[in-house]
């Protein structure tokens, strides 16, 4: 299975309490089939002093969506599409946006 939505994409959320939100892809997890999104699903975890976080205390970071609830937004049109892939000359596949019909990367 190939995933359409890679880390630094532009994604929009399409279900659930942040939906409507747009953000960039920080990390795909392709086993989980999740990817965090850079300022959606916010959660607060509680941090034991470490280098990282000198004075621990509670924590502001994002938690995981479903891929699923992820949309693709094309660079080119800036409007939320789905993904097509095609397969150039020198047999290189690449993702073609279904609205405006560009290569995607």
């Amino acid at each position: 299975m190939g995933l359409s939505i890679k880390k630094e994409d532009t994604v929009v959320v399409l279900t659930g309490s942040e939906a409507g939100k747009r953000g960039r892809v920080k990390l795909v997890n392709p086993k989980k089939a999740n990817a965090i999104v850079e300022n959606t699903n916010m959660i607060k975890k509680h941090m034991k002093p470490n280098k990282k976080y000198t004075n621990g205390g509670i924590i502001d970071m994002e938690a995981p969506i479903d891929l699923s609830k992820l949309m693709l937004v094309c660079p080119r049109c800036s409007k939320p599409t789905r993904i097509g892939n095609q397969i150039l000359e020198g047999g290189k596949k690449v993702r073609v946006c279904k609205k405006c019909k560009e290569v995607i990367d």
